[in-house]
C-alpha cells in the first residue's frame, strides 16, 4: 500500500467516524432513551443530586416562545399537583442571556425547578427543534413519551394521562 493510498483510507474512514458521530448525536431523545445525566451539560441552576425513582417532565422553552407561556401554569399545576407523588418538572431555558429568562420568569412565577441552558448542550443533545418540547420520564431513567409544542388543553390532558400512567409504574415499568 502507498502512503497516498493509506492516508485516503484512514481519511475516509475518519470521516465515516465522524459521521456517525454526528448522526448518532441529532438522533434526539426518543421514546426508550436514557435521560443522560444533567450534571454533564453545563446547565446553570441546582439540579438535584439524585433523580432516580421520580418521574420527570423535562419542557425545553424560551421566553420568546407564546406557548410556552400558555403552558407555564399548566406545568405549575402538575407539579404541584403530583410532587407529592414523585414528579418533578424541569424547565430548562434556552435564551442567550440570564436576563431574558429572569424577566419571564418575574411575570409567570412557577414552584417548579427552572434550569438555563446557556451553551445548548441539552437543547442538542435532545435534539430540541421547536418550543415547547417536552419529554417525560419513568421512574428507571428511560424516556417514555414526547411532546412537541403545546396545545392547550390537548396537551393537559396528554400530560396528566402519561404522568399518571408512570407514576402508578414501579422502577422498571410494572404495575
Amino acid at each position: 500500500m502507498n502512503t497516498s493510498s493509506g492516508i485516503s483510507k484512514i481519511t475516509t474512514l475518519a470521516t465515516v467516524a465522524l459521521m456517525a458521530l454526528v448522526l448518532s448525536t441529532q438522533a434526539g431523545w426518543k421514546p426508550g432513551t436514557t435521560l443522560p445525566d444533567l450534571s454533564k451539560f453545563q446547565l446553570e441552576g441546582n439540579i438535584p443530586a439524585n433523580l432516580s425513582g421520580k418521574v420527570i417532565l423535562i419542557d425545553f422553552w424560551a421566553s420568546w416562545c407564546g406557548p410556552c407561556k400558555a403552558s407555564f401554569p399548566v406545568l405549575n399545576d402538575l407539579q404541584n399537583d403530583y410532587a407529592s407523588k414523585g414528579l418533578l418538572v424541569i424547565a430548562v431555558n434556552q435564551d442567550k442571556t440570564p436576563a431574558l429568562m429572569t424577566a419571564f420568569l418575574e411575570e409567570h412565577t412557577v414552584s417548579f425547578l427552572t434550569l438555563r441552558d446557556a451553551n445548548n448542550l441539552l437543547v442538542e443533545a435532545a435534539d430540541v427543534q421547536s418550543m415547547p418540547s417536552s419529554f417525560i420520564v419513568d421512574r428507571s431513567g428511560k424516556i417514555r413519551f414526547v411532546h412537541t409544542g403545546f396545545h392547550g388543553e390537548k396537551s393537559t390532558a396528554q400530560y396528566k394521562e402519561e404522568i399518571e400512567k408512570l407514576l402508578n409504574e414501579k422502577e422498571g415499568g410494572k404495575k
